[in-house]
């Protein structure tokens, strides 16, 4: 089996803002009833974090749950422990009518960060990131991709995607930090 590695081997490239790959990131889509009390156990037995609300994004440590619609969660986890934790989950909810799959190496984490780091995905992305606060998630497009962002730090966006389309994700992230393409500030 060969070892595994980030859709980008951790590349990043430095323009008006910083765009990088994440690195591993374990990623565990959980689906069923998000109104399920057996649920909301046993992700926070996982993860230590409470459900969030619809749109929204709890994180405590290295743990985080992500609302990705109204049956769905995903659950971020260091990677080393995403198989565990999605068999953990999977033993906690035997019985209920749930899917949970390690869905990891299936998609791609990256982080922009810098004072300007929201004109980066604002080129791309139909977000009003003014309007954005901390602890909300949002599912949108990327120029012409499925990804799902949040600001992860004051300066700083994360965004999931495809591990397929990973590469056009990162071109785009990085032409769009490109120095000199800064948006004029009204």
């Amino acid at each position: 089996m060969s070892d595994p590695v980030s859709a980008m081997g951790g590349q990043s490239y430095e323009g008006f803002a910083h765009v990088a790959d994440a690195g591993l990131q374990g990623m565990i889509t959980l689906r069923g009833d998000l109104g399920s009390a057996a649920i909301a156990k046993a992700v926070k037995a996982a993860t230590g974090c409470a459900l969030p609300a619809p749109r929204g994004i709890v994180t405590k440590g290295q743990a985080a749950v992500a609302w990705m619609s109204p049956d769905e969660l995903l659950l971020l986890v260091p990677y080393a422990e995403a198989e565990a934790t999605a068999a953990a989950v999977s033993a906690a909810l035997a019985g209920e009518h749930v899917l949970v799959a390690n869905v990891s190496d299936a998609r791609a984490l990256f982080r922009v960060s810098g004072a300007k780091a929201d004109q980066v995905l604002a080129k791309l992305c139909p977000v009003d990131f003014a309007r954005l606060p901390a602890g909300e998630l949002r599912r949108t497009r990327a120029a012409q991709v499925a990804a799902a962002l949040w600001r992860s730090a004051p300066d700083e966006l994360s965004l999931i995607c495809f591990r397929s389309v990973a590469g056009y994700v990162y071109d785009l992230l990085a032409l769009s930090a490109r120095t000199g393409s800064e948006l004029t500030s009204a």
